[in-house]
C-alpha cells in the first residue's frame, strides 16, 4: 500500500493483514481523489472514520489537507496507523484517536484547529452497512457527525459500501453522486441542514480512550 500523489508520493504504508480492515486499492484511491479534485482536499480539515491504517487520510494530507483526525477502534490497525503517521513525520498535523464510532462525540479534545471537519471519509465494515436503519447505532453515529460543531456546512463525505447496497441515511446527509468500481460503491454526500448540539443529547458523551496524537 502506498501514497499515490503529493508530498509523500510513492511512500509505502503499513497495511493490516487479515480481514479486520479493507484497504482501498491504489487504483481506486487514485480514481477517488481525481473525482474529488484538489479544491475539495487542499487546506481542508479531514476526518478518516473507520480509518484502518490511515490510507485515505494520509493520501489527503499528502495532497494538501491541513489536518486529519483518524478514528479507529481495532488495536492492531490503530498501532499500524500510529506507525504510518510517525514514519511520515506528520504527528503535528494529525490525531490518531482509538475510539468507538458507535459512541464517540466526534469531537476530540484540545484540537480545535482540526475542527469542524470539511471532508469526511466514512468507511465502515461492509457487514454494518445493511444495518443502517433509523434507530440503529451506525445511523445514530452519522446523525451526530452531522452536528454543526463537528462538520462544516459545506462538508463532503465519501461513504464506501458494497456495490448496490441498500441502506438509510439520516436526513441531514444528501447523496450528491455515486461511483461504482470493482464491486464497491463510493457515495458522495453533502449536508442540507444543520443538526444542533442539543440533538440526541443522550449520545454526546464519549466514554472511550482519551485523545492522543
Amino acid at each position: 500500500m502506498r501514497i499515490i500523489s503529493g508530498r509523500f508520493r510513492r511512500r509505502t504504508l503499513q497495511a493490516n493483514p487479515g480481514m479486520v480492515t479493507r484497504p482501498i486499492t491504489d487504483r481506486i484511491k487514485e480514481i477517488l481523489f481525481e473525482r474529488l479534485g484538489p479544491e475539495v482536499v487542499e487546506n481542508r480539515c479531514v476526518a478518516d472514520i473507520f480509518s484502518g491504517t490511515g490510507t485515505l487520510g494520509l493520501e489527503a494530507l499528502s495532497r494538501g489537507a491541513s489536518s486529519v483526525v483518524f478514528f479507529e477502534q481495532d488495536l492492531k490497525a490503530y498501532e499500524l496507523l500510529r506507525e504510518n503517521v510517525e514514519k511520515l513525520g506528520v504527528q503535528d498535523e494529525t490525531l490518531c484517536w482509538r475510539t468507538d464510532v458507535f459512541r464517540t462525540s466526534f469531537r476530540p479534545k484540545n484540537v480545535d484547529e482540526m475542527l469542524p471537519f470539511e471532508l469526511v471519509f466514512f468507511d465502515p465494515p461492509y457487514k454494518l452497512v445493511e444495518t443502517m436503519q433509523p434507530g440503529r447505532p451506525l445511523f445514530k453515529s452519522l446523525r451526530r457527525l452531522a452536528r454543526d460543531t463537528v462538520t462544516a456546512d459545506d462538508v463532503l463525505m465519501v461513504f464506501r459500501t458494497p456495490a448496490d447496497s441498500v441502506f438509510s441515511m439520516p436526513e441531514p446527509w444528501t447523496r450528491e453522486d455515486t461511483w461504482q468500481k470493482s464491486g464497491m460503491d463510493l457515495h458522495l454526500f453533502s449536508k442540507t441542514t444543520e443538526v444542533t448540539e442539543t440533538a440526541e443529547v443522550t449520545e454526546t458523551t464519549d466514554t472511550t480512550e482519551s485523545t492522543e496524537s
